[in-house]
């Protein structure tokens, strides 16, 4: 089985300015609402089926959540569906907002 790998905030932004990256926030809505790394996807309980059935498993996956705990579980979960290549980004969603705050989208930014 292939396992995932924790990843450094910066390593991630290099990975994510290199390839075609999906990244998949597992924070609640509010949270992801509020603020989240650009071109995040929600990631849930209700939404897993139809992203694990309906995404490439080719294509490299960043989980995000709030400190970098709760996406290894989630990580190690998509490897068991089959992605191939996952990664728990180290520190979270708060510590990528701090050191790359120009990379994070929230309901602000978006146009009505």
């Amino acid at each position: 089985m292939t396992a995932f790998v924790r990843i450094s905030p910066d390593d991630a932004r290099d990975m994510i300015d290199d390839r075609d990256v999906m990244i998949l926030d597992i924070r609640d809505p509010d949270s992801f609402a509020a603020g989240r790394m650009l071109d995040a996807e929600h990631l849930s309980n209700d939404n897993a089926a139809s992203i694990i059935e309906n995404c490439d498993k080719t294509k490299p996956v960043v989980v995000c959540c709030y400190h970098g705990n709760s996406s290894q579980q989630a990580a190690q979960f998509l490897t068991e569906q089959g992605f191939k290549e996952v990664y728990s980004l180290d520190g979270g969603f708060e510590v990528w907002n701090a050191r790359f705050p120009d990379d994070v989208e929230n309901q602000n930014d978006q146009s009505a």
